[in-house]
């Protein structure tokens, strides 16, 4: 049984006299101690992020106080060890002391020299833990930037969401369209929680026949039915102690959101077949790309269990809505396909950049990421014959020919105002025009080389 995080000091000392008298010493000072007469067996019962002190003595029948702290540090070389050792042992002090202990004290010792040298090792254990914490949070938002690319408002709201909820136990109810990236999503937040050293179980209740589904997920014994041979172990029971994300939840049968509501609601797990409930230390991660409310209203997903997977709804933005995140999206996937493959990088033409801003892309980030591989492969820049939306902040043209082509060339000079330029010379060395060209164009269509940010210099 692991120690509680209660517990400040573990004291050990197979005196049972001194052990008893150390504890109330401990005791009366506000301490939370756990005495114990031998060490054997404690580093398997202590975690990392345990915020206590250990206070051992140094010779002990078994395992003594040396060969303890050497397998403590082996888990966790900052947990704090005060050692406590024999009259005339200042030799074994020094080896201590050398093998990393953090303080020792020498029989007989007043119970002040005690407590001070445990409130202070208290103090450091507070502060290398906050320090951890502070580390894992700050990789937490890179890893979320890595895996979840893009500066949109939206983006940065949704990051923000799932920091917020990993570290919770609440079931997640991610919205959004195909290809928008629920899996991600889903695995970002297993993989931010305190869950990521168990399984992360993914499964897609759309891809799953009707007569597989609750055998699936649920399990069955030997005999439940015609060609039930011997024992399944179903997804929920295999994904215990981690997560489980149910992609396309709208696609389950109302018998088996009645079982998924009951699930979620004990706990539990009952095999096809079976009469044995099985308790379940799980999240569950579901998604969908249908409005579910709107779906409860028609009847066909229970009104129930919509509310109950609605506590913690996630909403991934469509591409569409992300404005500039898909060039910086596009690049991404180029570049890893490029690495990928061996081949040299290529960059986007300005021209491109515009095509990739007005594409209303349908198929969302999946869509994408598969006209990069294309694209990084050295094959022509071309998207699906869908119908395009407008350069963010330019209008869709009904007009002519000439209205259109005046909308196309303010929305390529728009995108390419979004990136960095040092000056007016740069922007226009990048869309290969003369700097009295661009000037006219950007008063021509309201353009301003100050209001996109960027760096006024003496050069234009």
């Amino acid at each position: 049984m692991s120690i509680d995080n209660q517990i400040q000091v573990v004291l050990i000392d197979d005196d049972p006299h001194l052990r008893q008298a150390l504890c109330q010493t401990l005791d009366l000072a506000g301490l939370k101690v756990l005495p114990l007469g031998e060490a054997t067996g404690l580093t398997a019962r202590l975690s990392r992020d345990w915020p206590g002190v250990v206070v051992s003595d140094i010779r002990m029948p078994g395992m003594d106080g040396l060969e303890l702290l050497t397998e403590l540090h082996g888990q966790d070389p900052e947990l704090p060890v005060l050692l406590i050792t024999g009259h005339g042992d200042v030799p074994l002090a020094v080896q201590a002391m050398r093998a990393g202990a953090y303080d020792f004290l020498e029989k007989p010792f007043a119970s002040d020299a005690l407590l001070d040298s445990v409130r202070r090792a208290l103090d450091l254990r507070r502060l290398v833990l906050d320090n951890r914490s502070l580390r894992l949070a700050l990789s937490d938002r890179q890893q979320l930037s890595t895996r979840l690319v893009g500066q949109s408002a939206p983006m940065l709201r949704l990051r923000e969401q799932i920091g917020a909820l990993a570290a919770t136990r609440a079931d997640v109810l991610i919205l959004g369209e195909t290809g928008a990236g629920k899996e991600v999503v889903a695995r970002a937040l297993h993989d931010l929680s305190n869950r990521r050293t168990g399984p992360f179980v993914a499964i897609n209740a759309g891809a799953l026949a009707e007569s597989v589904v609750e055998s699936e997920l649920f399990g069955h014994e030997p005999g439940a039915f015609t060609g039930a041979q011997k024992r399944r172990i179903g997804k929920f029971e295999f994904a215990n102690g981690g997560t489980l994300f149910l992609d396309e939840i709208e696609s389950m049968s109302l018998d088996v959101q009645v079982k998924l509501l009951r699930l979620l609601q004990e706990r539990v797990v009952e095999r096809l077949g079976g009469n044995q409930q099985i308790p379940l230390d799980i999240r569950i991660i579901a998604a969908t790309k249908e409005d579910l409310r709107q779906s409860a209203d028609q009847g066909r997903f229970r009104a129930d269990l919509y509310y109950r997977l609605n506590v913690a709804p996630l909403r991934i933005p469509p591409l569409r809505e992300r404005g500039e995140d898909a060039l910086m999206l596009f690049q991404h996937f180029a570049d890893e396909a490029s690495s990928r493959h061996g081949l040299p990088l290529h960059e986007l033409q300005p021209g491109q950049r515009a095509m990739l801003l007005r594409h209303n892309w349908p198929g969302n980030v999946r869509e994408l990421q598969n006209v990069a591989e294309r694209f990084a492969l050295g094959l022509e820049l071309a998207l699906d014959s869908t119908p395009d939306g407008p350069a963010p902040g330019v209008p869709m043209s009904t007009g002519g020919l000439s209205e259109q082509v005046e909308h196309f060339e303010k929305a390529l000079i728009a995108a390419e105002l979004g990136r960095p330029h040092s000056s007016v010379r740069s922007l226009a060395e990048a869309l290969g025009v003369p700097r009295k060209t661009l000037h006219d164009k950007l008063r021509k269509h309201g353009l301003n080389f100050a209001d996109s940010g960027n760096a006024h210099t003496d050069d234009e």
